[in-house]
């Protein structure tokens, strides 16, 4: 693939990553603050880790993937 094609894949990739973030942003179902996402804070400390977004977002990005195969 030559490089010019390459430049605009990944330009319209980021185009609509861009309209999706701005999109989600809206959503009542906030991602990052789901049930089950780990949050610790202490008193000079914090620790965060979005265990059930990043299952959530593995399972739509692997239904995706296996629909784009077919």
């Amino acid at each position: 693939m030559p490089a010019g094609r390459v430049l605009i894949v990944l330009g319209l990739i980021l185009v609509v990553a861009g309209v999706l973030v701005s999109l989600l942003g809206r959503l009542p179902l906030r991602l990052g603050h789901l049930p089950g996402d780990i949050r610790i804070q202490g008193r000079n400390s914090s620790f965060y880790f979005p265990l059930t977004t990043c299952v959530l977002i593995s399972v739509v990005l692997s239904v995706a993937m296996w629909l784009f195969r077919k």
